[in-house]
């Protein structure tokens, strides 16, 4: 059926269509198009642009779903439709090696020939007969090459997929990296480790992809903010230098696990005894599969976070016993007759993308679950949250809550126009022994980078 392009010739706020169209220089080749008219369109002067996919990622989610082609066209200002250009693939799911010297050539072959259809299907200017221009957008990021390692789904979290990707640095030697992604939140990097090739020959002829095996490096962290929340350590410092020498391991709990990078870095580097509470038990599977998360000195519940912390937090210390449902069972663990923490770390995003909350959910924003938080900690103790806050007002208002049932708030800037770190302590910041005489925080300026620990500022 011949396609009706007089439908185009107008913006029809948040309209998604595709299809697909013979490959101009391939005749046995398809090309996919997909069109997204913005939710919010300009009602002056409506502008389309054209975004060609890079070869090999048309199964990519950023490019192949609604939600990822919508947070492309919010990125690119002024633009009121955007259209879409790939290879069709055989399936949805169909991966293959991305290499980014393959997309030149690709566009290349095909920007001339399509430029009559992008001003087809471009909208014309209210009230005129004329046709925008029709620009190409390119698609940017530090992918130098990317292979998936496995797609699978969650109860909870839905599908989910595992890729090894080496990434642009600004350093000479080569990067690699271990990436979890969810398909609800198709732009953001769930968790990412740096991962090292099993080799004694130099990385030359290393390659993403190919038959060499990679294994995490759980010495270092990667990604954007979990340095920033293990800097926020050093606002308990003094305590936890107090508890190591009494002869006690430090205990945090962290809400929300993925693929385990905080846990493993504050048991293997840092010396805690670590807890962790993760809804959906196939992100455990994959964490401990492909993340590097072990079983030694690190316990980890599946059940939700938030009714594990009310449960834990309603004990109060006068009960061993902890449990925490998940799909119709009980996980019991005897936390021994002290059930606080020295630490709690807060990472949790929204389940529902569409209340434009990343993290926290709006749940664990009430008065109540801040409550029952600061009730797991000790006297000394602190909690580290990380905050994606969709505008300033609903900042605030977290301050709001947080600064009611805490002594002081502090916070640390990411620095990538997105994330916060918030830390919150239960009673002043004491200095009982000096810094050049605090081993823990040695370890610590040893292990992270001393500009997060510069930079956290009380608010």
């Amino acid at each position: 059926m011949a396609l009706d392009l007089t439908i185009f010739q107008t913006i029809v706020p948040s309209r998604f269509l595709s299809f697909t169209i013979p490959h101009p220089t391939l005749p046995t080749h398809l090309l996919r198009v997909a069109i997204l008219d913005s939710p919010t369109p300009s009602t002056e002067s409506p502008q389309s642009a054209a975004l060609f996919v890079p070869l090999n990622r048309e199964s990519d989610w950023i490019f192949s779903t609604e939600s990822g082609h919508l947070q492309l066209l919010l990125s690119s200002p002024g633009i009121s439709r955007l259209i879409l250009i790939c290879k069709n693939p055989i399936n949805d799911t169909f991966d293959s090696l991305y290499k980014k010297d393959d997309d030149t050539q690709f566009v290349k072959s095909l920007v001339n020939r399509l430029n009559p259809l992008f001003i087809a299907l471009s909208p014309k200017n209210y009230g005129k007969d004329e046709i925008f221009d029709v620009p190409i957008l390119e698609y940017v990021d530090n992918l130098i090459s990317s292979v998936v390692l496995e797609r699978c789904r969650g109860v909870f979290v839905g599908e989910m997929v595992i890729e090894d990707v080496e990434i642009e640095n600004d350093s000479e030697s080569r990067e690699f990296r271990r990436r979890l992604r969810f398909k609800r939140m198709p732009n953001l990097i769930q968790t990412e480790i740096r991962v090292v090739p099993e080799t004694s020959n130099g990385l030359d002829c290393v390659m993403i992809g190919g038959e060499l095996e990679f294994r995490p490096d759980l010495g270092v962290l990667v990604h954007p903010y979990f340095t920033p929340m293990m800097a926020s350590l050093s606002l308990a410092s003094c305590h936890i230098e107090d508890r190591i020498r009494k002869g006690l391991k430090p205990r945090a709990l962290c809400l929300g696990v993925g693929g385990g990078a905080i846990l493993s870095f504050l048991r293997t580097q840092l010396g805690f005894d670590v807890f962790g509470v993760e809804m959906d038990e196939e992100v455990l599977r994959v964490a401990r599969q492909y993340f590097g998360l072990e079983n030694s000195g690190i316990q980890v519940f599946v059940g939700d976070a938030l009714e594990f912390l009310e449960t834990i937090a309603g004990q109060r210390g006068s009960s061993n016993l902890v449990s925490s449902k998940a799909e119709g069972n009980y996980v019991n663990h005897a936390f021994g007759t002290d059930c606080k923490f020295d630490v709690v770390m807060v990472d949790l995003d929204s389940c529902d993308p569409r209340t434009g909350v990343s993290a926290p959910p709006l749940e664990l924003i009430q008065r109540h679950i801040v409550s029952a938080l600061r009730t797991l900690l000790c006297d000394f103790g602190i909690m580290v949250m990380n905050v994606i806050p969709p505008s300033r007002p609903f900042y605030d208002t977290v301050l709001s809550i947080f600064r009611e049932s805490f002594h002081d708030l502090y916070e640390i800037d990411v620095g990538n126009g997105e994330n916060f770190v918030l830390i919150a302590n239960m009673s002043p910041v004491i200095s009982s022994v000096s810094n050049s005489q605090n081993t823990f925080l040695k370890k610590l300026k040893e292990v992270i980078l001393g500009k997060y620990l510069d930079s956290i500022k009380k608010i």
